[in-house]
């Protein structure tokens, strides 16, 4: 139930701004409040329960996270999306590269099929490296040790915490269901490209409006900036001036000089181009970076721990805590077979070989192969990236993959063998992250390997349904992949202007767009310079360049909603800092979950035609 409703969720987030935070830690608090609450109503009800444990936690916490993961990683807002004809004229229809051949609307058969084809190959990948990974590198996995330390503290804590963080989501949840209730009368059609309602309130004035500085009141992103880093809103902040302030302003005063008047807004050699390819600049900066860099302190680590290796098995020769102990037994004893992982990862990249190639006739089967033969080497190093710094580096090996495969397959079958053979690797890369990042939350709540592997497989089966299921929702009911409207689905043009910059080299640029995007290329690694080798306390005010480019095609609404949210959680801080510990996941998964879930009703009364009753926009005085 909570994998589906965060699949909605997440796909909602997917599709407007591209933004998805890490719900782990809301999932593990949801699954522990819901079972809770349940055990609470039996009790009253005079039936007699076995108790709710922290493995039982940790395996619905798992199946969640595996099942809106798919939503998260399946492409749906990028390569899947980038497919269809919306985006291929977006693109540019007159664009050389741009092949009509290369376009394939999204279906509900071919979608789900193909998410059943990948999605599994990743969970037997890095199985056999597990005991490395986790008990003799002993890598961090940050997000999945925080899992751990929340899931732990829930099932120690005292039954009135708990009482207080059902009451603090159970309200907040009402508060943000009924809010997007409220939002959506007012929110009928207007007239032109102006949208109607709550969704563009002009807080700063309506010339700020006009360059997207305004709020849109979103229970869901006010939640996300809540959950998210103080420093992830602030890039996001000072993406959105940078681009939305400084340089499409600057870039407009040269409409035709640079490019022509009579274009198109949305055609690539207009401002929209420059637009798109200098968030890709940023991001490709600061992804081959942050690449190069986890690669080094992979290498550098395996050397050090190598080397140390006798050192460590002496001076950690003295008694280990009990607790240290049990869990080491239960990750050790639960063995998962080697030659199960082998079979598995074998059988389904011979699957994949067979039926990729038969679904798709540009992606040549020996490329399949390449990338099977490759994706378990790419898995470990960015599973121990992930395990060092929680940097989830997959869609940059996706990247690459694109700009490869683009190349390799020519101006015909270019375009559709890198957008498809980009998710091979994406999903075999980030699927095995996610797993070993779960196998450390197992690891630290003592909970059965095997028991975690298989809610794994459950919660993967499930996304395969519910992430198709989920887009569709959005895809039939709204506007999808429209720049002006609410669901933009951002990266959907960029990965598909990837595949075009691969197959017809700079050419697809702009007139004077190769020479900046040196400029943001190079800021971005910049950026990671400095934060890397200034001292901690400049380093940790540093700008995240991968972050900063979000707004560029996006807009600044939604970083102005998500600072609202960190605004919130550092009042709480000042205000009762021991009390907001406990209570701002609880608060901010009520808001995300309320606002999210209202989108099911909002969906029905789309495709049932039924128009909100008042349009309210905004007119100068």
């Amino acid at each position: 139930m909570i994998g589906s409703m965060y699949s909605v969720i997440a796909m909602k987030l997917i599709l407007t701004t591209g933004v998805v935070p890490n719900l782990n830690i809301s999932a593990a608090l949801l699954g522990f409040l819901f079972i809770r609450t349940w055990l609470k109503v039996l009790e009253k009800s005079g039936f007699v329960s076995k108790p709710f444990t922290r493995q039982e936690n940790t395996m619905i916490q798992t199946c969640a996270v595996a099942c809106y993961g798919i939503a998260n990683g399946g492409g749906f807002g990028s390569y899947i999306l980038a497919l269809n004809k919306k985006t291929y004229e977006l693109a540019g229809v007159n664009n050389e590269g741009n092949s009509p051949k290369s376009v394939k609307e999204p279906g509900l058969g071919w979608t789900t099929g193909y998410l059943y084809l990948i999605s599994f190959v990743g969970l037997f990948a890095l199985i056999p490296l597990r005991k490395i990974m986790i008990l003799d590198l002993k890598l961090t996995y940050p997000s999945g040790l925080a899992t751990a330390v929340l899931i732990n503290g829930f099932h120690n804590q005292s039954d009135k915490i708990a009482k207080k963080q059902v009451q603090g989501f159970m309200k907040y949840f009402s508060i943000s269901f009924f809010w997007g209730f409220f939002k959506w009368f007012f929110s009928g059609t207007g007239t032109g490209k102006v949208q109607c309602g709550f969704g563009q309130f002009p807080i700063f004035g309506l010339k700020a409006w006009k360059h997207t500085f305004y709020s849109d009141f979103s229970m869901t992103y006010i939640g996300a900036g809540m959950i998210v880093s103080h420093l992830v809103n602030l890039s996001l902040i000072l993406g959105a001036v940078l681009s939305h302030g400084l340089m499409w302003p600057l870039i407009s005063r040269h409409k035709g000089d640079w490019f022509s008047e009579s274009l198109q807004e949305s055609d690539m050699k207009s401002l929209f181009g420059y637009k798109v390819f200098l968030s890709i600049a940023l991001i490709l900066g600061d992804g081959l970076y942050n690449f190069a860099k986890i690669l080094a302190c992979t290498i550098i680590n395996i050397h050090d721990k190598l080397k140390n290796r006798d050192l460590e098995m002496v001076v950690g020769g003295q008694e280990k805590p009990i607790e240290v102990l049990k869990r080491n037994q239960i990750f050790i004893g639960e063995n998962i077979p080697i030659w199960l992982a082998t079979v598995g990862y074998a059988l389904f990249a011979i699957i994949c070989t067979l039926a990729i190639p038969f679904m798709f006739p540009q992606l040549k089967w020996y490329y399949v192969v390449s990338a099977y033969i490759i994706a378990p080497s790419l898995a470990f190093c960015n599973a121990y990236g992930v395990g060092l710094t929680d940097i989830n580096m997959s869609y940059n090996y996706a990247k690459v993959a694109i700009f490869v495969l683009a190349a390799m397959s020519g101006k015909e079958d270019g375009i559709v063998a890198a957008l498809i053979g980009c998710g091979l690797i994406k999903s075999v890369v980030s699927v095995a992250s996610i797993l070993m990042q779960d196998f450390k939350t197992a690891y630290l709540t003592c909970t059965s390997p095997k028991a975690m592997f298989l809610s794994q497989v459950i919660g993967t089966t499930l996304g395969c349904v519910t992430a198709p299921l989920s887009f569709f929702l959005f895809y039939k009911a709204f506007d999808v992949g429209n720049p002006d409207g609410e669901f933009k689905a951002p990266f959907a043009l960029m990965y598909r202007n990837m595949a075009i910059l691969g197959v017809q080299g700079f050419s697809a640029l702009p007139n004077h767009c190769l020479q900046i995007c040196y400029g943001f290329f190079a800021l971005a690694i910049g950026v990671n310079v400095v934060r890397d080798m200034s001292p901690q306390k400049v380093g940790k005010y540093m700008p995240l360049p991968m972050v900063m480019a979000m707004p560029f095609l996006v807009g600044a609404y939604f970083a102005i909603d998500m600072c609202i949210g960190s605004l919130i959680v550092f009042v709480s801080h000042k205000i009762n800092s021991k009390k907001a510990e406990f209570m701002v996941s609880a608060i901010a998964s009520g808001l995300i979950c309320g606002e999210g879930l209202w989108t099911l009703p909002a969906a029905v009364l789309a495709l049932a035609k039924v128009n909100p009753p008042i349009c309210m926009k905004f007119l100068p005085s």
